[in-house]
């Protein structure tokens, strides 16, 4: 979610206030540190490091550059293990109560951390995310524009939740550093400064017996040679949940405890 450092980079934005309603990271809740460690190691080439969240968190390095968190509180927060991406908010307070109203659920906190404050929420449809007020990474830009992440939303109807997702967290809400909301592929896309941030679509499906039909969001990984993770993934006891895009090498995996993830071409 954050990784603090003492001095901020020129270049980078530092706190959520500046790229406010934008995706800030993404952050793996697990049961077991150490073989999510081991799994996502062999997978992704990913080193880690401690987080300045607690003992209990990591930030995956790939070739030494942050990619996102992984954090062993599953089972203390009484919340299944999964792939959750966080939206910065100017404060998380007013922004979980904007999730009540919207007859939302805020299911964890506003939790207070040593760098900022988050909460695990879920929209209308179930489709979970977080919030995060407080300090980001400081080459948060370098991040963004490297595109490790990248989001697709699966909603039954894409445009109710644009509608949601845009009161909640202040999209194309012309202020500095706001999110632009537009219009392509039969997709509502979020850009910041003409970059792509996420997409939404329609096509989750409220209690589908299938967990990949749920409405969620899906947190792709970009990668060089999808085939060759998707193997890997397998070695390692992950599984296929399902091929998508051939053209984009697509497709829709779980980890080794049950965490879908998305992988695709870069």
């Amino acid at each position: 979610m954050t990784e603090h450092r003492s001095v901020a980079s020129a270049a980078g934005a530092t706190t959520s206030r500046e790229i406010v309603g934008a995706p800030c990271w993404a952050s793996l809740l697990t049961h077991d540190l150490t073989a999510a460690e081991s799994f996502y190691s062999a997978v992704f080439g990913w080193t880690f490091r401690p987080a300045s969240l607690g003992e209990d968190f990591r930030v995956a390095l790939h070739e030494g550059k942050p990619v996102a968190g992984i954090g062993a509180l599953a089972s203390a927060l009484r919340v299944p293990a999964a792939w959750t991406p966080y939206f910065a908010v100017e404060d998380a307070d007013e922004t979980a109560a904007r999730i009540r109203e919207r007859s939302a659920t805020v299911a964890v906190g506003p939790l207070r951390f040593p760098v900022g404050r988050g909460a695990l929420a879920a929209d209308r449809d179930g489709a979970v995310f977080g919030i995060w007020e407080g300090q980001l990474i400081s080459d948060w830009h370098s991040w963004r524009a490297d595109a490790p992440v990248w989001l697709r939303l699966r909603s039954p109807d894409a445009f109710e939740s644009a509608i949601f997702y845009g009161q909640v967290l202040d999209w194309a809400c012309e202020r500095p550093g706001c999110c632009e909301v537009g219009y392509e592929d039969d997709e509502v896309v979020l850009r910041q400064q003409g970059k792509v941030l996420a997409r939404l679509g329609s096509g989750g499906v409220g209690g589908a017996p299938d967990p990949a039909d749920l409405p969620r969001w899906d947190v792709y990984f970009t990668v060089t040679d999808p085939d060759a993770t998707v193997d890997a993934a397998l070695r390692h006891g992950g599984s296929v949940v399902r091929h998508g895009d051939r053209e984009k090498s697509t497709t829709t995996l779980c980890d080794s405890q049950g965490s879908m993830f998305t992988v695709t071409a870069r």
